[in-house]
């Protein structure tokens, strides 16, 4: 079973994505700040990572360029959730070392494909 880590601050965003992601047989765990995703994702070393950026304490940009930036953690695949769907909050993503970029409200189908296309 593919396992996930999802770090996602707002709770209903949370809720309803791990929910479906769940439906489609994977594994969630869910943290709720940068700090506490940053430890959860280098204690469980999921298969993949979904990274809101607007966290409070360290921002997922951040804990992107953490976990990009630690040997144990770099190879995992980080897709970037965010409200900004300007061209430069993609390049920004892409240079803390996001994998892939996905902009809310989330096109569950569209983010399912950039998941398996990851993982593929």
């Amino acid at each position: 079973m593919t396992r996930i880590v999802m770090v996602e601050d707002n709770e209903l965003n949370r809720d309803m994505l791990s929910r479906r992601l769940i439906r489609r047989d994977f594994e969630v765990q869910c943290a709720v700040d940068g700090e506490q995703g940053v430890a959860m994702v280098r204690e469980s070393l999921p298969d993949l990572i979904l990274m809101d950026v607007s966290l409070p304490g360290m921002d997922g940009l951040e804990a992107t360029r953490q976990l990009k930036a630690d040997e144990a953690t770099a190879e995992i695949p980080i897709i970037i959730l965010t409200a900004h769907s300007m061209a430069e909050d993609r390049e920004k993503a892409l240079a803390a070392g996001a994998d892939g970029f996905s902009v809310k409200p989330i096109k569950f189908k569209e983010l399912t494909r950039l998941i398996e296309s990851l993982l593929s």
